[in-house]
């Protein structure tokens, strides 16, 4: 993949899958925005790394689900930059709430987790696109969940708003054809710090997945960067999850 003169961000990249996307997109020799919203020191980390190896990165805070902070982000990007190729929504916040417990949806977990996961997304998308339309060959890559397949995963509300990014992916593949492509990638468990699941929970599905391991950060950015450079695979969904959602837990 050569992504040389290119321009990424990638949303809640401070950490995990959000980390291993930024770190390969400039691997791969894209110039990469950083974003994070309250993790800096994380963020910063990440940039150095990159430089370390030889890439171009910057570091640049906004709050993906305040339009405001998003439009600064895409104005800053385009000012150090000069334009905008891929975007890689993967920022996103969850808590774990059994799905029969349903007093505790609350409203206030309903919009934090609708605001990050889907309005924040698309925040991202819109204040993007003018800018990714003068570049030929541009991409949007949604990082959802196979929750939103399966309508499992760490609370109900997580499950809907990764579903309705599923959908909303199809529907702005048809709407920015041809100039951006958008596609999705929908990871299974994978080793990260969210939602706060333990080792315990990893290790036991990891035991019943059909290929006997989970999937890794650096799996799901593989995905990603081929959803992105691949210029004719649009309103396409890619499922990382060591097989789990197409044939179900090993026997």
């Amino acid at each position: 993949m050569n992504f040389a003169n290119r321009v990424a961000i990638v949303t809640g990249a401070g950490t995990g899958i959000g980390r291993s996307c930024a770190e390969l997109f400039a691997r791969y020799g894209a110039k990469v925005v950083v974003n994070y919203s309250k993790s800096k020191d994380a963020a910063d980390e990440v940039v150095a790394a990159i430089a370390a190896a030889g890439g171009i990165a910057i570091s640049l805070q906004a709050d993906v689900s305040n339009e405001s902070q998003v439009q600064a982000m895409i104005a800053a990007t385009v000012e150090a930059f000069g334009g905008l190729d891929y975007l890689v929504n993967n920022a996103g916040w969850s808590t774990r709430i059994p799905h029969h417990e349903l007093d505790r949806l609350t409203d206030e977990v309903w919009d934090k987790t609708l605001n990050t996961n889907l309005r924040g997304a698309f925040y991202c998308i819109r204040a993007a696109v003018p800018h990714m339309k003068k570049r030929p060959g541009s991409a949007i890559v949604n990082i959802a969940s196979v929750a939103g397949i399966a309508g499992m995963g760490s609370s109900m509300v997580y499950a809907a708003s990764k579903g309705a990014m599923l959908t909303m992916t199809k529907s702005l593949a048809r709407a920015l054809a041809p100039d951006i492509r958008v596609n999705a990638v929908a990871p299974g468990f994978v080793r990260t710090a969210f939602a706060g699941w333990t080792e315990d929970a990893f290790s036991s599905v990891e035991k019943i997945t059909p290929l006997g391991h989970l999937a890794t950060g650096d799996d799901i950015a593989e995905a990603a960067a081929y959803l992105a450079g691949a210029t004719s695979v649009t309103a396409e969904i890619i499922v990382v999850d060591s097989g789990m959602v197409a044939v179900g837990p090993r026997q």
